[in-house]
């Protein structure tokens, strides 16, 4: 195992049950993740993507194997999670909200406010504090959720389609303000996305799951530099071959779980 590595994960399995019915939704999954890294995780509908993460954040428990977080601070929380909806307090202010995880935390006051204000900027919400999650449109919303989660300090992020919901535009200006924030604090993010090009355009690494259930069966080096852009994606004839296999990829594993 590397010096830096972040988050192990051995053996994960997963079987959900209900009534005299089993379902397997991980099997076996082992991985590795280095500090600072930002990995995508790429499969169909229903292959434990989801679940994984949840095992993660502590939501889930598996059924067998084991996962551990290398922890380099005692005083920051191991993770926080960013979902695609849901994601926001409707009783809070978008200050508040920012500010949710750093009160619970019982940080100075002083703390709070500098970091508050911080990454407020940082999402282009400094305008919006006072203003109430029914008050603002999806996008906003997500910036509110992204801004917490990096003003909680977390060890690692770990973020289930957060742009799964929004329009073309509003995704890539969010995607653009995630880099921007990540290329300074180099978290490392554990990110689910059903679009190939948002996971060539964000990532260090694409892992591919199969069908349910869900196993690591390939993973991509992205080895295009950054920063980049969406028209470096597309005009670079390796991410496009690697395009291509993550769209093959996902095609069989769809065909696999029909039949």
């Amino acid at each position: 195992m590397s010096r830096n590595t972040k988050i192990v994960i051995r053996d994960l399995t997963k079987v959900f049950y209900k009534k005299e019915q089993s379902i397997t939704a991980i099997r076996n999954i082992s991985l590795d993740i280095k500090e600072g890294e930002f990995v995508c995780i790429v499969g169909p509908s229903g292959c434990g993507k989801t679940t994984l993460l949840r095992i993660l954040a502590g939501l889930e428990k598996q059924s067998s194997g084991g996962f551990r977080i290398e922890k380099s601070s005692m005083h920051r929380p191991n993770q926080s999670m960013v979902f695609q909806e849901r994601g926001v307090l409707p009783w809070l202010t978008v200050r508040e909200n920012v500010a949710f995880g750093l009160r619970m935390r019982h940080l100075p006051k002083e703390q709070i406010q500098e970091r508050t204000n911080f990454f407020l900027s940082k999402v282009g919400l400094t305008k919006f504090a006072h203003m109430y999650p029914k008050e603002l449109s999806g996008g906003m919303k997500q910036r509110v959720s992204i801004a917490r989660a990096f003003a909680n300090d977390p060890e690692i992020l770990l973020m289930d389609e957060p742009f799964g919901a929004l329009d073309e535009q509003n995704r890539h200006i969010l995607q653009e303000e995630l880099l921007s924030i990540w290329s300074e604090t180099k978290k490392t993010v554990l990110f689910i996305t059903h679009s190939i090009d948002e996971a060539l355009y964000l990532s260090d690494r694409v892992l591919l799951m199969s069908a349910q259930p869900g196993q690591i069966v390939q993973e991509l080096q992205i080895d295009l530099p950054r920063p980049r852009t969406l028209k470096d994606i597309r005009a670079n004839p390796d991410m496009a071959e690697q395009f291509l296999a993550i769209w093959q990829h996902l095609q069989t594993e769809v065909q696999q779980s029909r039949s």
